[in-house]
């Protein structure tokens, strides 16, 4: 079922409702993977976890 816009005689003037779905579930998709990604960027900008305890200890009754 078309909607009717109105808008200049340039543009067209009928939405499909078919297609206007499948862009939001495109563009909703989008999102998810670029939000995935912002994820992965923040996880590897984590700093790494310090193996062993060398220097994490320090002697305060010398």
């Amino acid at each position: 079922m078309p909607i009717s816009v109105n808008a200049p005689s340039s543009m067209p003037t009928t939405i499909d409702s078919g297609n206007s779905l499948k862009v939001a579930v495109m563009a909703k998709d989008q999102q998810e993977a670029e939000g995935q990604m912002a994820l992965q960027l923040i996880e590897a900008a984590a700093p790494p976890q310090p193996v062993g305890n060398s220097g994490h200890n320090i002697n305060t009754t010398a």
